[in-house]
């Protein structure tokens, strides 16, 4: 069985074909800015779905959409994405549906990356695991007793959107000093930007540069990256007291530096969660990296199934 899967973030778009056993047989990914409209996103992922199945000879049982910011999973429509504009209120399942022919589900991003993770990766065994993904933005998956978390109403938890600094940067949400307004691959590069003074930032870097040059002891970059650690750290610190699980598994585009923050990621848990066993909680980076999403919208159809792990 192959399932087709798509992943939609704010600043690419990542397509592939996955196997019944966790196998990414194709993979293709464009920059999501690029499409001026979701109804080109959803021609070009039916396009490409058309062709990567000719060409790998297989059929599709379906797909699944790991999509940024709020979705109702039940419909298949994405919410208010300040990430996607002119996305609101858009009907990603029935319009990538009606174009392939296939039946199509719909999960918010950390979510799928959680599924992921779950089944096959990093938080394989965990009885209470969390998922986060750090890139354009900050999410998070939780998966607890083999079931995904939601909310009222089915609403996932926008824990990028927890404050943690009451006076710190307005971000679009409406709130100020978010997780994601100061940890996100974004909030790196633009405090970075306001911190530069004699070390010019060049514009065409982003966050995966800033790694890079920080790897390699560049003083550009190197303020930037110990800032995003403690940001990460004191964030993670607050998911281990509140949910004190077994294994936390770091994943997006910035995680793929995960060494660069990991130890002071560690340091900022062992001193802040006190009064819980922080020193059981396994920190690891997920084992799908950037593809965590990708993979884990594979599995979104057998969420709906009641299906996570096997």
């Amino acid at each position: 069985m192959f399932t087709g899967a798509v992943d939609i973030g704010g600043t690419k778009t990542s397509v592939g074909v996955v196997s019944e056993s966790g196998q990414l047989v194709a993979r293709f990914e464009w920059p999501t800015p690029s499409m001026a409209h979701p109804e080109d996103a959803t021609a070009a992922m039916a396009t490409w779905f058309a062709s990567a199945s000719a060409g790998k000879g297989v059929v599709l049982s379906g797909i699944g959409v790991g999509c940024t910011g709020p979705i109702d999973p039940t419909a298949g429509i994405v919410g208010n994405v300040d990430l996607l504009p002119g996305w609101t209120g858009f009907s990603l399942a029935k319009s990538l549906s009606q174009k392939t022919g296939l039946p199509v589900a719909v999960e918010n991003d950390a979510d799928a990356g959680a599924l992921a993770e779950v089944r096959w990766g990093a938080g394989r065994g965990a009885v209470r695991f969390l998922y986060i993904t750090v890139s354009t933005g900050i999410g998070a998956g939780i998966v607890f007793d083999n079931q995904l978390y939601r909310g009222v109403s089915g609403a996932h938890p926008e824990i990028g959107h927890f404050s943690l600094d009451p006076n710190g940067p307005l971000c679009y949400c409406g709130a100020t000093g978010c997780w994601e307004a100061l940890a996100s691959g974004m909030a790196m590069i633009q405090w970075a930007r306001a911190h530069e003074r004699a070390h010019a930032i060049p514009q065409d870097w982003t966050a995966r540069e800033l790694c890079a040059y920080a790897r390699l002891g560049d003083p550009r970059a190197l303020p930037a990256v110990r800032q995003e650690a403690e940001w990460l750290g004191l964030g993670i610190a607050n998911l281990v007291t509140l949910f004190c699980p077994d294994v936390i598994a770091l994943g997006g585009g910035v995680m793929e530096s995960f060494d660069l923050f990991f130890d002071t990621i560690a340091r900022v848990v062992q001193q802040r969660c006190t009064l819980v066993p922080s020193q059981k909680v396994k920190i690891v980076q997920a084992a799908f990296g950037k593809d965590a999403a990708l993979m884990g919208a594979a599995l979104v159809g057998h969420l709906r199934e009641g299906i996570i792990a096997a």
